[in-house]
């Protein structure tokens, strides 16, 4: 009987051994299993690369930029040369349309007077015309050239790992940015949902000016 309490006894002391064996594994498993997370977690929180581009700066600098300006500079000097001469012209008869008209009677004072009016409107007409297509013109290819710089700056910015890439100058805008980051749909939504709930207190008088214009 004592023997069978002693082979007990052991029996009981190797199976608590084993208990802690295996405790300490599943210590050491869950350990181990906290440490990955914790890494994770940690690689998971980068720092975000940000930098800025002074926009303005970048423009007066571009070459392609400072060539486009001097290109319509230099369009703009050609052409206004040539109606400037008109100009020049147009005042000389003007100047001579007085002394003229005393000697050449009323009668073609008043056919002169009418055509240097025409001129002087046609003259005004082709400064306008001339400024416009000139402003059209460079206009499309500053526009061309903007796009060009926006999307050089937003593949630069995936290139080098930035998160975003502000602009600053004139008009301070995002250049780049990672879509994630991108809550312009959010606020839209709750922007509309507000202004859907809130009470149009505007609407009641106007509806009641025109209900009373009916009557």
């Amino acid at each position: 009987m004592l023997m069978l309490f002693i082979f007990l006894y052991f029996c009981l002391q190797y199976i608590k051994k084993i208990e802690i064996q295996k405790m300490k594994k599943a210590l050491v498993i869950i350990a181990l299993s906290i440490f990955a997370v914790s890494c994770s977690k940690t690689a998971e929180v980068k720092e975000v690369k940000t930098a800025y581009v002074d926009t303005s700066v970048l423009m007066k600098e571009y070459t392609e930029a400072k060539d486009l300006e001097a290109k319509y500079k230099a369009q703009a000097e050609e052409k206004g040369r040539q109606l400037q001469a008109e100009i020049t012209r147009f005042k000389q008869d003007a100047a001579n349309f007085q002394s003229q008209a005393q000697a050449n009677g009323q009668a073609w004072a008043q056919q002169r007077g009418a055509e240097l009016q025409k001129r002087e409107q046609q003259l005004g007409y082709a400064q306008q015309a001339l400024s416009q297509q000139l402003q059209q013109e460079s206009g499309v290819e500053m526009d061309s050239l903007v796009s060009g710089v926006k999307k050089f700056i937003k593949d630069y910015g995936k290139k080098n790992g930035y998160s975003y890439i502000y602009g600053t100058g004139d008009a301070a805008s995002i250049l780049y940015a990672e879509e994630k980051y991108d809550i312009t749909k959010d606020i839209i939504k709750a922007l509309n949902d507000k202004y859907k709930s809130s009470p149009k207190s505007e609407e009641k008088p106007a509806v009641k000016e025109v209900e009373a214009a009916k009557k």
